[in-house]
């Protein structure tokens, strides 16, 4: 486990005393321009915080937890996966009265260089991290830490884990296995659904109907949550006797922008699909649109599915077909491991519960003539 580094370890690297270093460091009068810029130098090389001096000698935690959302700004504020997922992460932690720190940032770098600043601040006493990539810096670095962590949607498959894994675009790449805790005590925690039975159950429903042309609106590439539904997808189809000329899968960023795009892209096709299945609520309603934009009746023409319901899919006109799961449940229990890792409970993976299709006025069977 990496250690934080003290006053008196800036004292040995700078060659001064520690009363020197704590002048410098708050601003007092007592050392020389040049020896205050020394330490100050060293300081920043040793990764030294001010709140960390404070918090080692109390010995104290926090009382918070980290969660830090690397996704482009524009999707955030009209997807409801986050609202939910962050609703119940919120209602276990206020129960503990444990504090919720929240931020958002670019990408993964800078997701890398909160949780460095986080430890080095004692700023938390745990991470939840979500978005698992398919080549993820983020557990080895949490590990190098020590900072107890639970990834949210690392694992894949069916059944119990005995270490953190994601299925990249070929389907066998492990997104980690190091440990949490730096003392090769276990795993990373994580809280997983299986996205491949979800997968299965929307391709069970389109292929009942009759549909054999079938395009997937995907979200980021990278991320092991859409290679892992890409994957299922191309394993349900060929299940089916469907090649990749059937069905496939096309990435976007979430946003109802692109969602968009790429269902006007798809539908000029000439022989477009007869059935869209969408990553998330927005782009499935930004379909929707789309089609009523190009005079395509939804479900005449194209059926439409979204992964993940909200009310957007039961008020919009047709209602969506959506997979049903509870996405604030799903905060719950990642919230519940995390305080359990924090109290000395072994890392473990855990399965929320199975999300169900529920079919809506937007698909049917395909039209004769397609």
């Amino acid at each position: 486990m990496a250690r934080r580094p003290t006053i008196k370890d800036i004292a040995r690297r700078a060659g001064v005393s520690e009363s020197a270093v704590s002048f410098a460091l708050n601003d007092r009068p007592g050392v020389s321009r040049d020896t205050r810029a020394r330490i100050r130098r060293v300081a920043e090389e040793l990764g030294w915080q001010p709140n960390s001096a404070a918090r080692a000698l109390s010995g104290e935690r926090s009382g918070a937890v980290g969660l830090v959302l690397a996704r482009p700004a524009q999707t955030l504020g009209v997807e409801s996966f986050f609202l939910q997922l962050v609703s119940g992460i919120q209602e276990v932690l206020s129960a503990g009265r444990v504090a919720l720190l929240f931020q958002v940032v670019d990408g993964i770098d800078a997701e890398c260089a909160v949780y460095r600043r986080w430890w080095a601040e004692r700023r938390v006493d745990g991470v939840l991290v979500v978005d698992p990539r398919t080549d993820d810096p983020r557990p080895e670095l949490l590990a190098q830490l020590g900072l107890p962590a639970v990834m949210i949607g690392a694992a894949g498959g069916t059944g119990p884990l005995s270490s953190v894994r994601a299925v990249d675009g070929s389907g066998t790449g492990p997104l980690s296995s190091v440990r949490a805790d730096g003392d090769g005590t276990g795993p990373l925690s994580s809280v997983w659904a299986d996205d491949a039975r979800a997968m299965a159950q929307v391709l069970d429903h389109l292929y009942g109907l009759g549909h054999r042309r079938i395009t997937h609106i995907a979200g980021l590439p990278g991320l092991a949550h859409t290679a892992r539904r890409m994957d299922s997808l191309r394993t349900e189809a060929e299940a089916r006797g469907l090649g990749p000329e059937h069905v496939r899968s096309v990435v976007t960023d979430y946003s109802d922008a692109e969602g968009a795009a790429a269902t006007r892209r798809v539908l000029a096709e000439p022989e477009p699909p007869t059935a869209l299945v969408y990553d998330n609520d927005v782009m499935a309603v930004a379909g929707i649109a789309v089609a009523a934009e190009l005079g395509i009746a939804v479900p005449g023409r194209i059926s439409m599915v979204a992964w993940d319901d909200s009310a957007l899919c039961r008020v919009t006109h047709p209602r969506l077909t959506a997979l049903v799961r509870d996405t604030a449940g799903f905060g719950r229990l990642a919230a519940e491991e995390l305080l359990a890792v924090l109290a000395g409970s072994p890392p473990r993976a855990r399965e929320s519960e199975q999300p169900r299709l529920e079919p809506r006025e937007s698909t049917a069977p395909p039209p004769a003539a397609y």
